[in-house]
């Protein structure tokens, strides 16, 4: 009878995952017919504050009810702290998915990097090196990539102190967003100054809208703490016409997604621990949703996007292995 108590004690974390798994999928292709037959569906990169070290997946069939996808995908093992945060991903036109993120919260003057074909097996990691020009560079944070006139573009801020006036805050918490361009991921221009508002600005997402370009970002100024957008022509500005303020206060990590005729402004309500949203189609007039969507508890702020549905299917078969080896 120990013998297989003990046995059984083995096995139950297998049988967990599998119990789990089916639960997944069975909720990915039981809930309506629609969703059984969808040729794509939307996934979103995520990372728990609790570990800020593995790659994670949401998945959605509707852009408002996300899930859990069990596991981790990726390990971060590059930078100073080998962080994981701000997972940013594109896929490149070749199919190629390209994936970038914040690995220290100070100290590294670049970020990671890696690619796949599958979002499962991934390349050999790389630190990019961005802001080594500018010795004294605090921080490399939230690396958004866009793919944009055959080039990416990754946007992401910096603060270097004294190079701005500081007003309220502090000369080492005084951002302002850069970006580079690159074909290969091998040669990499030289990085510039994307945005300068006048004001401490944080966590930079760029859409194209219908051959407009939008600039959704964070107002990172102690007296407000919120979301704001910017327009322009090209997708590396010069950006204009800055909104005023269409979140609450203590709310970052935008991205957004195309749903039917609307966009969606995902973001993260840290003080509250809640992920919000925002609906919009001209990005002057926006509705609150926040009450409409639903996420993990978990979830913190990625990159949302359209895959085909054997994607998210290859990322259910595997996700028991790797669940049971790095949750």
């Amino acid at each position: 009878m120990k013998a297989f108590t003990r046995q059984f004690h083995r096995v139950l974390p297998v049988i967990a995952a599998f119990v789990v798994l089916l639960f997944n999928i069975s909720c990915a292709t039981k809930t309506s017919p629609s969703m059984a037959s969808a040729k794509s569906v939307y996934l979103f990169t995520s990372f728990h504050d609790a570990d800020q070290k593995f790659l994670r997946f949401l998945y959605s069939f509707d852009g408002f009810h996300w899930t859990n996808v069990p596991g981790t995908f990726l390990a971060a093992n590059v930078g100073v702290s080998k962080q994981f945060r701000d997972p940013s991903i594109v896929r490149g036109p070749d199919g190629i998915f390209h994936l970038v993120w914040t690995s220290a919260w100070h100290g590294d003057q670049g970020f990671g990097y890696a690619r796949s074909k599958d979002l499962i097996h991934w390349s050999e990691q790389k630190f990019i090196p961005v802001m080594t020009n500018e010795p004294t560079t605090v921080n490399v944070w939230a690396p958004e990539i866009f793919f944009d006139h055959g080039q990416f573009i990754i946007v992401w801020a910096s603060t270097i102190p004294g190079r701005f006036p500081d007003a309220l805050e502090k000369s080492d918490n005084n951002h302002r967003l850069y970006y580079t361009t690159t074909r290969d991921f091998k040669t990499l221009a030289p990085a510039k100054l994307f945005f300068e508002p006048g004001f401490s600005v944080i966590d930079g997402f760029v859409l194209n809208d219908a051959g407009r370009y939008v600039l959704v970002h964070k107002d990172n100024t102690r007296p407000m703490l919120n979301l704001r957008v910017a327009f322009g022509d090209s997708p590396i500005g010069a950006w204009t016409n800055v909104s005023a303020p269409f979140t609450q206060k203590f709310t970052e990590g935008p991205c957004a997604l195309k749903v039917g005729a609307d966009w969606l402004v995902y973001f993260d309500s840290y003080r509250e621990k809640i992920y919000g949203a925002m609906k919009t189609r001209d990005f002057k007039i926006f509705t609150d949703v926040t009450k409409e969507v639903s996420f993990p508890l978990d979830h913190k702020h990625g990159t949302a996007f359209s895959v085909p549905r054997e994607i998210l299917d290859d990322l259910l078969k595997n996700s028991v292995s790797l669940t049971s080896t790095n949750l």
